[in-house]
């Protein structure tokens, strides 16, 4: 899905409003995630819900831009939601997750399910890296399986989220430019 990027943003006063709202939508749906119930038996999955802002803006704003509204987004959920640990796993994850999606929107061939799909992977094998790091055992590898199908799930569900609104976020970057 190697995608043309035409930024909607024509000012650099635009792209940082632009940026900012991204940032403010990402951690609106972080913290409507923490109500919503989602287990598989291991704790810490999540849905993953403001990983359609990362999605999304990969079709239509710089790289740069997105990693930016990305790791803004979780430090601060960290520090409103979470804790230094959860930051320490979340920027794992998202920093693995983020360059893994932007190279496949980089590629033909990728749906926005299969990208997000990938990206959910990713997000869990950057957390038990870092995890495994931090207790120093390899046997938190063990959550692998679990984890793994986890990501599959909730980024085919993030993935198809992010199909149905993007012709709605292609008509309202339209009206924006």
């Amino acid at each position: 899905m190697a995608v043309a990027r035409k930024s909607p943003t024509g000012t650099p006063g635009r792209r940082v409003a632009l940026d900012g709202i991204l940032v403010a939508l990402a951690m609106l749906f972080s913290y409507i995630e923490t109500f919503i119930p989602f287990n598989f038996g291991v704790p810490g999955i999540k849905l993953g819900l403001a990983n359609l802002v990362v999605l999304l803006g990969l079709t239509f704003l710089p790289a740069l831009d997105v990693f930016l509204v990305s790791m803004v987004r979780i430090l601060l959920s960290s520090l409103l939601f979470g804790n230094v640990m959860s930051l320490w796993y979340s920027l794992a994850g998202g920093i693995l997750s983020f360059l893994c999606m932007w190279l496949l929107t980089r590629r033909e061939g990728y749906s926005l399910i299969g990208i997000s799909m990938a990206g959910g992977v990713m997000h869990n094998i950057g957390q038990v890296l870092t995890a495994a790091l931090i207790v120093q055992t390899i046997q938190l590898a063990g959550y692998l399986p679990v984890l793994l199908v986890a990501g599959l799930v909730t980024g085919a569900i993030v993935g198809a989220l992010a199909k149905l609104l993007m012709p709605r976020v292609q008509k309202a970057l339209e009206s924006y430019a």
